[in-house]
Order: C-alpha cells, then structure tokens, then sequence
C-alpha cells in the first residue's frame, strides 16, 4: 500500500515520525488514564475529545443535563496543562461578554485613552456552556476566533493564544428559548460529539466514587506545548492511499445528486457536506490512531469518525424527514458503501 503526505515524506522522515509517535502514544496514554480517574462510563466521549483536541478543531458536545459534559471540559483542561475558561451562555449575553471591551481610562495629568480589557476568550480551552441559549449575535462572536484564532475589537485585531479550542455544550431536549447554531458556525466545528447515558456499571461506579467524602482530582499530565507538539506530529502521519480514497468515497456519497454507489440515499439528502468534512476525516483519523497507539490510520478510523464529523454538516429533505428518516440512518448507509 502506497503512503501518501503532503510534504511526500523521505524514509527518514518517516522515521522521525515513529519515534516521535512512540513517545506521544505514552503521554496520551496516561492523560486518558488520568481523565478516566475523574470521567466513568464515557470512553468514547472522552477519545473524541482528545482525537478533536489533537486534530486542532473544536468540539460540540451535545447530550442531556448530568452527563459530565461540563466536568469533562474541566477535567481536559487540567490534564493537558491548559488555561481553561467557561461561559455560561444566556439570552442576555453580549458579544462583549465573549471578547472583551475597551474602557476609558484617565491618567493622573488628565489624559484619556482607551485600555482593552480582554474576555474570556483568550484562554487556551473554552468552555461555552449551552452555546445555543445566546442570540445570534452572540453566538457569532465566535466565529472568527474559532476559525482565524484572532478577534477584532473596535477596528484592532487581537491575537488569541495558542493552542485554542472550543469545547461547546448543546442540550438536544429543550429547544424553548434556544437560538439554533447557522450552519456556517456548525460546519466550524470539528465534530459532534453525542454524549449518551452510562451504562449500569458506569453508573454504578458514578454512584461510589462520587458521593463519598473523597474524591478523585484531576492531575497535569503534560502541557501546552507538548499539546501543539502533537498536533504538528498528527499532521506529518502518513497516511494510506486506501484511506484516502475512503475519506472522498465517503464525503462525496454523502452529497446530493453525487455518489450513485450509496443508491437511493443521495435522494433524502438536502445539502452536505463540503470540503472542510473531508479535510476534518484527514486529521482525525490521524489522532484517533495516534490515541489508540497506532502509528498510521486505517479504514476503521474513517468508519468510526463518520457519523460525528458528518452529522452537523448534512440536512435531510423536508420529504425523508417526514417519512422518518434521521441523520444518523442516513450517514449509516453511506458508511456501508466503503465498507
């Protein structure tokens, strides 16, 4: 099987890149080791995140109160050494809120100027708690700092630290009072990550370990510049030509009126996704191997990372909905064409 790399990698390279990976596969290792002190029942969740976190993207995490989505966050930023911040987003929540604002300041001799006072953006992980409570307005403050990692406070750009990364809660159940995300901000997003209940020995676990006088605390398991260390050694990984061929079978089947091999299922789709789906399968698979301890992706990894890089950037037809059809089915018969 042929590799392929952007940078067409020498054999030296190559190995550069293994040995390099052999040494992330051990600190990964006891991050999630260390997550799963604090986080029970969530292993898939809490591998997402780290394969959104590694690839350099931003997360939705999208589930029902109680769900540890927040400790989760928590619980990320103090294993990987990062400045973690939270907002709690509500109606009345301003863009300034988010960014900051400029105050005016007088000096001692009776000039005035204007001090930029910064938001708790500029952190290195942020927490936006239930991101689709606030207004439009609001919500796309975020925007250009989640795709161009600055933001622009009257007319000045300020640049924001390194590494960032949003980490976002949406509950799926209540949707009164809520302001739906615009595709153009959903498709910011790296994946979806749906957090499910736990199962009976999860939650048994959740019961002892949680209720008593003690309690498990997070601990600092690497920091920010081992993290963005990593994220460049995600993007030097070769890659295999069969991956490749699957990430584009995949993504284009997922299209309307493209792909004849998924049949019928291109018929129930309104709009799908676009490059950037593609582009976020390259990396993740990457990072979901180099999690598992894996040096090179493999097909699994695309079939395993389907449904939450692709559910947020897809719609269904008004006709498939109403004859029952989700997202989730659909992207399910996709993923059965490269199987």
């Amino acid at each position: 099987m042929s590799v392929l790399s952007p940078s067409s990698p020498s054999d030296e390279d190559l190995a550069a890149v293994a040995e390099n990976a052999e040494r992330a596969v051990a600190r990964i290792s006891d991050a999630k080791a260390d997550i799963a002190r604090i986080i029970f029942g969530q292993e898939t969740v809490v591998e997402q995140s780290l394969v959104t976190i590694l690839a350099g993207g931003h997360g939705l995490l999208v589930g029902v109160p109680g769900l540890a989505k927040t400790k989760l966050v928590e619980t990320l930023g103090t294993v990987l050494g990062l400045d973690a911040r939270r907002i709690q987003f509500t109606p009345d929540l301003m863009p300034s809120d988010i960014l900051g604002a400029e105050v005016m300041e007088q000096s001692a001799d009776g000039g005035r100027s204007f001090r930029f006072i910064p938001g708790p953006v500029f952190s290195q992980l942020l927490m936006a708690d239930e991101i689709n409570r606030a207004s439009p307005r609001t919500q796309s403050a975020l925007l250009q700092a989640m795709q161009e990692y600055h933001i622009t406070v009257a007319g000045h750009p300020y640049d924001l630290p390194r590494p960032f990364h949003v980490l976002a809660t949406q509950n799926p159940l209540e949707q009164e009072g809520t302001y739906p995300l615009p595709e153009a901000q959903l498709d910011r997003f790296l994946m979806q990550i749906d957090v499910h209940y736990p199962d009976l020995e999860a939650e048994r676990r959740i019961l002892l370990e949680t209720t008593g006088a003690e309690q498990a605390e997070a601990r600092v398991a690497m920091n920010a510049e081992e993290l963005m260390d990593y994220q460049q050694l995600v993007r030097r990984m070769p890659v295999g030509e069969s991956v490749v061929e699957a990430i584009l079978k995949l993504v284009r089947s997922a299209r309307p009126d493209e792909g004849s091999a998924a049949g019928d299922v291109t018929k129930l789709i309104a709009w799908g996704p676009g490059p950037r789906a593609s582009q976020a399968l390259m990396l993740t698979v990457r990072a979901r191997a180099l999690v598992d301890g894996r040096l090179a992706p493999s097909i699994d990894d695309v079939l395993a990372l389907a449904e939450p890089v692709l559910q947020h950037r897809m719609a269904l037809t008004f006709a498939a909905r109403a004859d029952g059809h989700t997202v989730r089915d659909v992207v399910q018969r996709v993923k059965e064409t490269i199987a």
